[in-house]
């Protein structure tokens, strides 16, 4: 685990090591045709509906207001997974700008899926490649083992072996992708990502670290990943709900302690510290909060704690609660006109 000593009122830039920027937009979108029964079907009537609508403006602007939101609460890192099936092309490079401009660092990838059809993933491969060949950080992304075939899943595995970083994939979060562990046991290595891991068996035998989001998966009845029974590292991401690192801490150790009395916050807070591994450059940023004692125990019983000021290589990015790099009620004036539009695509559809 990389080192990050807390002292006082400081701590290193927060990292959420899974998040959908594309999702800021999402609140107040149009109810689905139906109530949504299951998680398959949240995916098809929400998620898979939202992305569909999505635009190169769309991208932009909820990548714009999630960094904006992420600086707010003292994260300085994302590792974002993307999707947007009839605007891949240059997608990834829209969302690496937009969190340049606010100050926010991130790693993105394309989620590559085969429910568009063959041509789709092949158009998700690319853009995964173009992006890493022209020097964007990121890994390669996979939506999930159930919604690819094995040819796809191998040919991400392929790209991300020759670029020399790991796939960024949802792995058993609900029943239907149970299976996933049989499918990529043979690919997986120790720099993928593993977001949720829920339905995944204790001895998995799966390379890489498993991303815990506590309060997604509540949300979505999915049933709790109890990820203190892996082998693997854990980190923590909010599966596009903001990036209120501190938030899901809070949430991830509650959700511990209701399986587990026993629990101590200082695990979950472990799950928060392996996010610097995972993004080693947010060790040297530096976050100065409104409260005085950055300690797991206080922490986890402590709401309203926020940023003053955030510094991220060397500049000021935050002062005063505010950012100091783009005008943050414009961004978000410029969002909901963005969103609006958005969730008109969505009801015409």
């Amino acid at each position: 685990m990389a080192t990050a000593a807390l002292t006082a009122n400081q701590t290193p830039g927060l990292v959420c090591a899974h998040h959908h920027l594309y999702s800021a937009l999402a609140r107040g979108m149009p109810t689905p045709p139906r109530t949504p029964t299951g998680f398959t079907e949240i995916l098809e009537l929400v998620w898979w509906r939202l992305d569909r609508a999505l635009d190169d403006q769309s991208i932009r602007w909820s990548a714009m207001l999630g960094a904006v939101e992420a600086l707010e609460r003292g994260c300085t890192a994302i590792i974002d997974h993307h999707e947007s099936p009839n605007a891949i092309d240059g997608s990834l490079s829209i969302i690496a700008e937009a969190c340049a401009e606010v100050g926010v660092r991130v790693s993105c990838a394309y989620g590559i899926t085969d429910r568009h059809g063959a041509d789709g993933a092949r158009r998700g491969l690319a853009e995964n490649e173009r992006f890493l060949q022209e020097g964007g950080r990121g890994m390669v992304g996979v939506h999930a083992g159930f919604t690819c075939s094995d040819e796809s899943l191998e040919a991400a595995a392929g790209l991300a072996a020759d670029r020399g970083v790991g796939v960024h994939v949802h792995v058993a979060e609900g029943p239907v992708d149970a299976g996933a562990a049989d499918r990529l046991r043979h690919l997986a290595t120790d720099d993928w990502l593993l977001v949720h891991g829920v339905h995944l068996p204790d001895d998995h035998g799966l390379a890489g670290t498993i991303v815990h989001n506590a309060r997604s998966n509540m949300n979505n009845a999915v049933g709790y990943a109890r990820p203190i029974r892996f082998a693997n590292p854990v980190a923590l991401g909010s599966d596009g709900i903001g990036a209120d690192m501190l938030d899901e801490f809070r949430v991830a150790y509650a959700r511990h302690r209701e399986d587990d009395v026993t629990a101590s916050p200082e695990v979950a807070w472990g799950w928060l510290a392996t996010g610097w591994d995972l993004f080693p450059e947010a060790v040297a940023d530096r976050v100065t909060w409104t409260y005085t004692d950055m300690d797991p125990w206080r922490l986890a019983f402590t709401t309203n704690v926020g940023p003053r000021t955030v510094e991220v290589d060397g500049r000021v990015v935050l002062a005063d609660g505010r950012p100091t790099l783009v005008d943050a009620d414009e961004v978000r004036a410029r969002a909901a006109e963005e969103a609006a539009r958005l969730h008109y695509r969505l009801e015409d559809g």
